[in-house]
């Protein structure tokens, strides 16, 4: 399971995203230039979301050139988009070496959240999901999981300030921990995006270590775990990487972030018909709920193209729902968003890119 930590980004351009205040300070310092200077480059790229060095007016030209010379800003090539009728947006990214990955723009009355890759694929390949089909290829770098936010945030075409971030997109964020970690600073930083920590979720299918790595950031983010299946038996069906981890420490792992942070752990359970959606499951998952401080979030099944996996019924949902908060549960059905635009995590890729 580690193997995918080891995963390298490639050669990477001095990406602007991957600075802090501190180390572009200390470049711009080389150029013989006052440290303000940086805080004026990280406004423009932030606060006013330019898109090119030249337009940040209030530096003088010389210096814009040799910024221009000197840094990549935005990386990414969009190579195709899908809208759904609710609003949502998927967008398919290609990366300078051409590698592609997803990103989603959620719209809500009150939010707008974007929805961010860590990997290009994924190494855990659950068997219901689109995303690991062909393994994992390579790790984002830190600057290429800012630059998806940002390009959410700069499309907002009219529908308001970007307010939530959510790492749920393809791969697992804790397995790219270190590029994951400097993404979640520089988006909750007030000189960068400045999005609140209890507005950012991190989704992973459990790696106790790292949660455990996780809960001494500090970060107070959100914990999402994909719990999927309430019995170690049947989450090892699922979810080739619970082979070596269990849900007791999980449940460890997740106390421990909860002891650190005070922030509640989310257990993320996709509803597969007739697989893992049963009353004699919701039980179960009763159990696993109570051993941790969580609450449990529902998300029916979005079909993938060339598995066999089913969307349950409403009226199932609906039940297992009910059961759950029958015995004293805080849980929620989380409402079916882009099922128009590919919605699943790497299913825009998989059609776009087919493997050869």
């Amino acid at each position: 399971m580690m193997e995918a930590e080891r995963i390298t980004t490639g050669t990477q351009p001095d990406h602007l995203f991957d600075h802090t205040p501190e180390t572009l300070r200390s470049t711009l310092a080389d150029y013989g230039e006052p440290g303000y200077r940086a805080d004026q480059v990280l406004e423009w790229v932030y606060r006013h979301q330019v898109r090119g060095f030249d337009e940040m007016t209030n530096l003088s030209k010389a210096l814009r050139q040799r910024l221009e010379d000197s840094f990549v800003l935005y990386e990414a090539e969009e190579v195709h988009q899908s809208r759904s009728p609710d609003g949502v947006v998927k967008y398919l990214l290609r990366w300078a070496d051409g590698e592609t990955t997803e990103c989603v723009s959620i719209p809500a009355d009150d939010r707008r959240t974007a929805c961010i890759s860590t990997q290009v694929g994924c190494p855990v390949q659950c068997s219901f999901c689109a995303s690991g089909k062909e393994g994992v290829r390579r790790n984002l770098s830190s600057s290429q999981i800012v630059e998806q936010a940002m390009f959410v945030a700069h499309r907002a075409e009219g529908a308001g300030r970007l307010t939530n971030v959510v790492f749920m997109g393809m791969g697992e964020p804790l397995a790219n921990y270190a590029a994951t970690v400097s993404a979640l600073r520089t988006i909750n930083a007030s000189w960068g995006m400045d999005i609140g920590a209890r507005k950012i979720t991190v989704s992973t299918i459990g790696l106790p270590t790292q949660i455990r790595r996780l809960a001494e950031e500090r970060l107070q983010v959100t914990l999402a775990l994909s719990l999927h299946a309430p019995t170690d038996e049947l989450r090892r069906r699922l979810i080739p990487w619970a082979e070596s981890v269990s849900i007791a420490e999980l449940v460890e792992a997740a106390r421990v972030y909860f002891d650190s942070t005070g922030r509640e752990i989310t257990l993320e359970y996709v509803l597969l018909a007739d697989v893992n959606d049963q009353p004699e499951h919701a039980r179960q998952l009763v159990g696993v709920a109570r051993r941790m401080r969580s609450n449990v979030n529902l998300i029916l099944y979005n079909p993938v193209d060339g598995l066999d996996y089913r969307r349950p019924s409403d009226r199932s949902a609906g039940a297992f729902l009910q059961l759950l908060r029958e015995k004293g549960i805080n849980a929620h059905l989380r409402t079916s968003r882009g099922l128009e635009v590919d919605g699943a995590c790497g299913q825009l890729r998989r059609r776009m890119t087919p493997p050869p």
